[in-house]
Formats: C-alpha cells, sequence, structure tokens
C-alpha cells in the first residue's frame, strides 16, 4: 500500500492526451552501447537462468552488447510509476493502467521504431495500440500479453471447474463442502475495481456497465459495494506473485484472481492447481516496454527493445509467463513454448480480454466517468474495512 500512496502524485495527472509534449526528441540513431541497463519490470519478465537455467533471455544479450542489466521487480502498476517517477531507470514494461499515466507525467519519451527492425513484425493487433500509442506517437514496444485467470485448488472443487467470478465475490459452499470465506484472495491494487465491474456487467446488466474502465457514479458505487462484501470473504490481498504461490501451498487458499506464471510454476511442481477463464469473461494485460524520458543508457535501451522482439525471447517469454507473443512468428518452432502454446495461453481470445486501462473522467462511452485517483483512494479503505 506505501507504493500506492507515493505515486498519487502521478494518479492526479490529466490523461486527456489531446495534444501530448514530447518528452525529447526519439533518439536518431544508435551509438555504441552504455555498458548498463537498468530495467522496471513485472515478476519473471526478464530471466537469467537464474531460476530454471532453461529460461535466460539476458545472459546473451549482455555478452553481445556488453549492456549489463540490472532489473528492479515491481507488484503493481502504481510501483512502476512511483519508480519511474523517482527516476534512475532506463526501460519499464508498462501495463495499459500505467503507461498512459507515464506518458502525460512526461516520465516516458517517444520511440524511433525505425531504430527497431523487428518492429515490422509485430502482430498487427499490437502496433498501433491505445496503451502505448498517442497521436500517432509510439511511446514504446510491445512486450507480451495475457488474461487474468481465475486460479483454484483443484482438490476443493473436486472434478467441478468453477464457472463464474462468484467464488471470489459472493460467500457460497464451495464443492469440497466448506465456505469460501477466508479462502480467497483479492489483488492488491486499485484496478481490481474493473474486475468487480466486469462481474456487474453480467450479473446486473441493468446497471448499464458497458466498460469496466469507465464507470459512472452509480455503477462505481455498485462495483465498491461488491468489493466490501468480497473484503468480508478475502484472506489476503495478494500483490507479490511468490507469496501467493506460498499462500496457495501452505495457508488453505482455494480461489483467486492471478496470473498464468503462478499456474504455470505451480503446475510444474505437480500442486493440485488449474485455472480458467470463467463464463463472464476476463480483464487482462498487454505490456510495453517504454523508455524513461531521462535514461542514461538509451543505446543499450534500443539494443534490448529490439533483442525483446526476436521470435526465440518472445517465445521464452510467453512460455515462462503463460501470456502471449507480441511477435506471432513466436507461436511456431519454440522448443520452450510449443507449437500449441499461443492456443493454451489464448493467443486466439485477444478480443475476449478487457486490457487495462487507467479511467479518466472523460470517457467514450458516457462522457463522464470516476477517475482514476478515487479508485486508488477508495480501494485503499475497501482494503481497510471502510
Amino acid at each position: 500500500m506505501k507504493q500506492i500512496l507515493k505515486s498519487c502524485t502521478a494518479l492526479t495527472l490529466s490523461l486527456g492526451l489531446a495534444a501530448p509534449a514530447l518528452a525529447q526528441e526519439p533518439l536518431k540513431e544508435l551509438g555504441q552501447g552504455e555498458g548498463a541497463l537498468s530495467i522496471v519490470a513485472w515478476a519473471g519478465y526478464i530471466e537469467r537462468g537464474e531460476t530454471d537455467k532453461n529460461y535466460d533471455w539476458v545472459t546473451d544479450f549482455e555478452k553481445k552488447t556488453g549492456c549489463k542489466v540490472s532489473v528492479k521487480t515491481a507488484a503493481t502498476s502504481d510501483e512502476m510509476v512511483a519508480l519511474m517517477n523517482e527516476g534512475g531507470f532506463d526501460l519499464v514494461t508498462a501495463s495499459g493502467d500505467a503507461s498512459l499515466r507515464l506518458v502525460a507525467g512526461k516520465r516516458v519519451q517517444p520511440i524511433n521504431t525505425d531504430l527497431i527492425p523487428s518492429w515490422k513484425t509485430i502482430d498487427e493487433r499490437m502496433q498501433n495500440a491505445p496503451w502505448h500509442t498517442a497521436n500517432g506517437v509510439h511511446y514504446g514496444t510491445p512486450y507480451v500479453w495475457g488474461p487474468n485467470v481465475l486460479m483454484y485448488n483443484t482438490e476443493a472443487f473436486k472434478d467441478q471447474p468453477p464457472k463464474s467470478w462468484k467464488v471470489v465475490f459472493e460467500e457460497m459452499t464451495l464443492p469440497d463442502g466448506k465456505s469460501n470465506k477466508g479462502r480467497v484472495q483479492a489483488y492488491d491494487g486499485p484496478i481490481h475495481v474493473a474486475d468487480a465491474a466486469n462481474y456487474l456487467m453480467a450479473h446486473k446488466p441493468d446497471l448499464g456497465i458497458k466498460n469496466p474502465y469507465e464507470l459512472n457514479e452509480d455503477q462505481y458505487k455498485a462495483a465498491l459495494d461488491l468489493l466490501r462484501t468480497q473484503r468480508t470473504l478475502v484472506g489476503r490481498y495478494w500483490h507479490d506473485a511468490m507469496i501467493q504461490i506460498d499462500d496457495f501451498k501452505n495457508e488453505g487458499v482455494v480461489a483467486s484472481g492471478s496470473w498464468p506464471f503462478q499456474v504455470n510454476l505451480m503446475q510444474a511442481e505437480k500442486q493440485p492447481i488449474a485455472s480458467v477463464i470463467p463464463e463472464e469473461g476476463v480483464t487482462g494485460w498487454a505490456d510495453t516496454t517504454m523508455l524513461h524520458a531521462d535514461s542514461e543508457h538509451p543505446n543499450c535501451a534500443y539494443m534490448w527493445m529490439e533483442h525483446s522482439l526476436s521470435p526465440k525471447v518472445q517465445g521464452d517469454v510467453s512460455a515462462w509467463f503463460g501470456a502471449n507473443p507480441s511477435v506471432g512468428a513466436a507461436c511456431k518452432g519454440n522448443e520452450l513454448l510449443t507449437d500449441e502454446g499461443c492456443k493454451t495461453n489464448g493467443y486466439d481470445d485477444f478480443e475476449k480480454v478487457k486490457f487495462w486501462k487507467t479511467p479518466v473522467t472523460k470517457c467514450e462511452s458516457q462522457g463522464e466517468c470516476v477517475p482514476y485517483h478515487r479508485w486508488v483512494s477508495d480501494y485503499i479503505g475497501v482494503i481497510g474495512g471502510r
């Protein structure tokens, strides 16, 4: 929660982006690498073989470029914004609920796609995506994307996989005969309000929610009320993937929204874990590698962005995290991902995912919506029992 509070100053920024001020002129040409590169990233996004020697897309990059990579892991988008506001980093793997905040706050700079030869290989669905493009200006390189799945313990659910997010939002008896109270988790980030709104879209259509990130006052109040109900069920709000894994293994947690990353790691350990995309659909993330406005190592940063788009890296990251590549060529011929990996990870479900984005006051679906800074303060209140 400390990081959320730290980043509140960034959350009040105007996100209209009608005419974004460019942080600085994009780099015109590449020189030699500066010898170092610092990246703010989600857990599991920048691997050098320390967890599993098969998953290493850093070592070869360092050998080829002389750019020594250091990584600061962030657990939430708000933490990423706070770290980029503090400075001292070159790149960030920002999700859609952070990327345009970074643009509006002039914390990232436009990129010169001519310096990234593999740009032309990016999936057309991602090349001009609104979470990294403003007025035709690109502010980053697409990395990977995926859904926020419902992870569950197969022993608690017997042979009856959950069909609905109801198991984490409303009190009920699970197939093992026990209540879900105290045995479920929820994400420790304000963007989780969108998951409540997504649930209400299906179960209370009279609210008229068309987009879980665009809520009027009545819709927003209904989402908060649902989250307050969920508060009585939640044993822990999670933001650390490894702590969530421990909770599922050792603390009796049986259901939660999660990432495929946690599912994959526990299944590899033969834990009784599975995941589903429930009938209400899912929120999700499409992450962009963005260049800090004051990057001290822009040459190394551009080299990394090019490296990150190679089919080998795209496939390896997708296999490790349970994500989908932004370069379609990664779906075939990757030993770790396999030729079935993209289908398994939901590559064909792109249109079904409601990707994270920052809620703003002026919204497309109904004109006036509740902005993100209120999501932040009110979600802190919900978690605190208010």
